[in-house]
């Protein structure tokens, strides 16, 4: 019987995480082209001349994620969300860069109604975004991390339920909620 892909994949992040440095590289070689499709999600979103290339972004989040020691990865999904995450963290800082060297810069922006079934589309400065899911995590923090599984890291409704350990109508019911939320707070 042959073993599923995320089988392997979780076995590599177990290994990595008991200390074998060898099997992060081998976890990426193979998600690369979901963490390259991740990448270009979090791009689209961005300016037009925005430095910062598919590549070049996959790489720093693989830096990122080399130094997180005390992460406990669950599996191929959560290893998905947490690459996600911390690009959305490499956006960030780059537009806050960007923002300190030219005053008046957009930071960047983002189009909330890419967001799936969004009804309106906004077009936002991701540091506002990002302060906003920094407010709606204090009100309510999984909404954020469906946020950031489903339109981030482009998980389905299924593959955010698995990873959060909870229904798909929890997941629906969050994700509907969360976005209405941030169309509400961003076009304040």
């Amino acid at each position: 019987m042959r073993s599923h892909p995320d089988d392997a994949v979780t076995e590599m992040l177990i290994r990595w995480q008991k200390g074998d440095r060898v099997a992060l590289e081998q976890v990426v070689g193979l998600v690369y082209k979901e963490l390259r499709r991740i990448a270009r999600a979090r791009l689209r979103g961005e300016r037009a001349n925005h430095t910062l290339e598919t590549a070049a972004l996959v790489n720093e989040a693989y830096l990122r994620l080399v130094q997180l020691d005390s992460m406990r990865f669950q599996s191929r999904t959560h290893f998905l969300a947490i690459a996600s995450r911390v690009m959305r963290q490499v956006l960030v800082d780059h537009a806050r860069r960007r923002r300190a060297g030219k005053r008046g810069d957009d930071g960047g922006q983002i189009t909330v109604g890419e967001l799936p079934d969004a009804r309106a589309t906004l077009n936002v400065d991701l540091l506002a975004l990002d302060r906003a899911l920094d407010d709606l995590a204090v009100l309510d923090a999984q909404q954020v991390r469906i946020i950031e599984l489903r339109f981030f890291a482009g998980l389905t409704i299924d593959e955010a339920a698995g990873t959060l350990g909870v229904s798909t109508a929890t997941v629906e019911r969050d994700w509907a909620m969360a976005k209405a939320w941030l169309y509400k707070r961003l076009s304040a």
